[in-house]
């Protein structure tokens, strides 16, 4: 049914995803409102939403949290035991892949909120590991913002979480050497690439799978590796894994590199979209992640805490935030920064 904002009550549930009369999203369907979300549509100028009323059989968020949390730790497991695999037996159990990927794009299908769900995994397993799961998570819904079926979504989902399988045969001590690899070293570290084509091509016969592992750190311009392709030489799964992958390596901490603010990062995506990485889809995935903001917590580089509130139509990547009892366009005051984001 059809509320006027000021009626709303927190539990209530949004029937539809909700925008603002320009056009942004401002909370997505299913979402349960808490007292934040009513103030957020009123600072939007939305005045009637659709409801389907009060949410008391719907799980607690930290029980949907708590569950999310689950889902990632067997995903992660997951992904450990393929890795052990390929590095003894040179290929894995592509039946194995299935049965630990299909659970987690299914959650995925259920938790909109992508913001949330790279917060959840901001934590200190192994790199490897995690970075699988972030990029094998983002590809699904890259894919699912540009439109690809259900059974294409899943297939660039699983050539993502599987696109650093190589990595099982670089020696550890190279992976985690904290310093700068020397250039043999390096060499070392890019044939990752085709030692996860082979791997691959020996455990399934879905040839795409094995041309992301391959083709994942191309660049349009022809500066990637390992066959320096250009624009349509490189296959569209890969270009939307080259995306997920790099936005995962930049906001993930690293034995030899800190991990930088979410936001900051689009802001380099974006610019990559010109010339290294696909421009579309690169646009694709800024427009739909941004809208998840919205509510989180941030430190700003003053030391305050806030509320990012709204997004800028001038600047993007410098929204609106509420801290205390006062607005701040970051937009306009460029001395201030966010430093870290936090969930709700």
């Amino acid at each position: 049914m059809k509320v006027h904002v000021t009626d709303l009550k927190p539990g209530d549930l949004l029937k539809e995803d909700t925008f603002s009369n320009r056009g942004i999203l401002i909370l997505s369907k299913g979402a349960q409102l808490r007292e934040d979300d009513i103030n957020k549509l009123l600072l939007h100028g939305v005045d009637y939403v659709d409801i389907e009323g009060p949410a008391q059989l719907t799980p607690s968020a930290p029980s949907v949290i708590q569950a999310v949390t689950t889902q990632f730790d067997q995903t992660i497991e997951g992904f450990e035991s393929l890795y052990l695999e390929a590095l003894t037996k040179g290929s894995f159990n592509q039946t194995m892949v299935d049965d630990i990927l299909k659970p987690l794009v299914n959650s995925l299908d259920q938790n909109k909120d992508v913001v949330t769900l790279l917060l959840l995994l901001d934590r200190e397993d192994d790199y490897t590991y995690i970075h699988s799961l972030q990029v094998g998570m983002l590809t699904y819904y890259i894919a699912s913002w540009l439109g690809y079926s259900k059974k294409e979504c899943y297939e660039i989902s699983r050539a993502g979480y599987l696109l650093d399988i190589g990595k099982c045969r670089i020696p550890a001590a190279i992976l985690k050497k904290p310093g700068k690899l020397t250039p043999e070293e390096y060499q070392e570290v890019q044939r990752h690439t085709t030692y996860g084509y082979e791997i691959i091509r020996n455990s399934m016969s879905d040839h795409s799978t094995a041309l992301v592992a391959l083709q994942h750190h191309e660049r349009e311009d022809g500066s990637g590796y390992p066959s320096k392709l250009v624009n349509d030489e490189i296959h569209p799964y890969a270009q939307i894994a080259a995306i997920a992958d790099v936005y995962s390596a930049m906001t993930t901490s690293r034995v030899y590199q800190s991990k930088q603010e979410l936001i900051g990062v689009l802001r380099e995506l974006h610019n990559l979209g010109f010339g290294k990485l696909n421009g579309k889809s690169v646009q694709a995935f800024i427009q739909h992640l941004m809208p998840n903001f919205i509510g989180k917590r941030v430190l700003l580089s003053s030391g305050d805490m806030g509320v990012i509130i709204l997004n800028n139509s001038t600047d993007v990547f410098r929204p609106l935030v509420q801290s205390g009892g006062r607005f701040i366009d970051l937009s306009r005051e460029r001395n201030l920064a966010i430093v870290e984001i936090y969930m709700d």
